[in-house]
Order: structure tokens, then sequence, then C-alpha cells
């Protein structure tokens, strides 16, 4: 099929294949689609930092101080998607990465207090509703899949003094890692400090508020390891 031929080139995968069977509208839908989304990303690359391939966007998308917005091959950005790239590092997509729609992605809360920025590798895709929040900076690898309405935050506030305002206490930041090949369930909360090792999933709903060390299994609020992926083979 050529479409899926096409497809196939720009992934860079020669083993790209169709999964189901699609009558001649479905395709003619999708086709029609990704054309609009295309004219768009056009339309938007020259005021990216750099943009190394074709970049899709649906319709609403906003990008906030996208001079510091870098997108690799085959970058798709859905309906609603919201990105503020403000920050010492900017955003960084790599190849492949997509973003569906709702989601939003920001470096910068307090206006006062610049954040440090988000990295995403190649062949991540981001589910609906995401909010990841990069003041203290996100490293997310390669070929990671994430549910909907995952949430990172990369920030703390500062509690301990009863005799001041939370607000006065200023913030700490330790930022967030996440490994190659993980799968991040959909409802997942990531607290500030947390690496998540290479090769862990996460079940849905769970908070992690700890470390998981790589090949984890791991659930519940706080997240806990259940098994090791390998070793419990």
């Amino acid at each position: 099929m050529l479409l899926e031929k096409i497809i196939r080139k720009l992934k860079n995968d020669p083993n790209y294949k169709w999964e189901s069977k699609y009558t001649v509208r479905d395709l003619a839908v999708v086709s029609n689609r990704r054309f609009a989304q295309v004219i768009r990303g056009l339309l938007k690359k020259p005021f990216l930092k750099s943009s190394k391939g074709m970049l899709f966007l649906g319709t609403d998308v906003k990008i906030s101080h996208a001079y510091q917005l870098s997108t690799g091959r085959n970058t798709i950005l859905e309906d609603n998607v919201y990105i503020n790239a403000l920050s010492d590092n900017g955003i960084i997509l790599g190849d492949n990465v997509s973003i569906a729609r709702d989601s939003i992605l920001f470096c910068t809360g307090v206006i006062a207090q610049k954040g440090t920025g988000i990295t995403i590798g190649n062949g991540t895709g981001i589910s609906a509703r995401a909010y990841f929040s990069g003041q203290g900076g996100i490293k997310i690898g390669n070929e990671v899949i994430f549910g909907p309405e995952v949430k990172i935050f990369s920030e703390n506030h500062n509690f301990s003094a009863p005799d001041q305002t939370i607000k006065g206490q200023g913030v700490t930041r330790i930022g967030v890692e996440i490994g190659d090949n993980c799968w991040i369930g959909g409802g997942v909360s990531i607290l500030d400090g947390v690496v998540i090792g290479k090769g862990c999933v996460i079940a849905a709903g769970s908070v992690v508020n700890k470390s998981i060390p790589d090949n984890s299994v791991a659930a519940g609020i706080p997240a806990k390891v259940i098994k090791n992926r390998i070793a419990d083979l």
C-alpha cells in the first residue's frame, strides 16, 4: 500500500506495517487530516529554534516561546496542545515524537524563577491530557509509552516553617528522569526527584514519589515495586 510505504519511509522503519485493514474512505479522511496538519506545520516551522523534518500540527495548537522549541523528524502535535518552552534549555523533541490532544508542556511557572526545560527521546508517544511541568527539568528516554492524563512535576514547594506562608518559602528543584522503553499507565503522577529506570512499567493511577530501578513493575499510592520484569520471569 502506497500510504504504508510513505509512512515507513518517513519513520525510517523498514518493518512498519498496517495492523488493520482500512477502507478507501478511512484512508482518505486520515490523509486529508494529515495534509492539513502538514500545512499548519510548514507555517510554524520558521518560528522554531530548529525542526529537522515534517511537523504535523492539529487545530488550536499554541506554542509560546517557539524559538526555544526544537523538533525532530515527524513530530505530531495533536489538537489543543499547549507548549510553553521558556526555560534555560528549552524543549527538545526527538524523532517520531507524538503528543496527543489537550496536553500541556511548560517549563516556567513563576516568571521570576526561570525553569530548566524538557527533553523527550525518539519514538516516544504521549497520550491525551498530559501535564508536564519542566521547572526542574524533565528528561524522557526513547520509545516511552504514556497513557492519558499522566502528570509530571519537577518542582516542590517548601513548607517547613509554619510561621511563614508556603508561597513565601520558595521551591526546590531536582528534576525527573524516565529511561528508555518504559510504559507509564494512564493517570500516573510522577513527583520531583524521581528517576524511573529503563524498561519499567508503572501501573495506571500510581503516584511515584521515589525512584524505580530498571525493568521494574510498580503500582500503588505511593508506587512500590511489585516485581522485576527480567529477574522474576
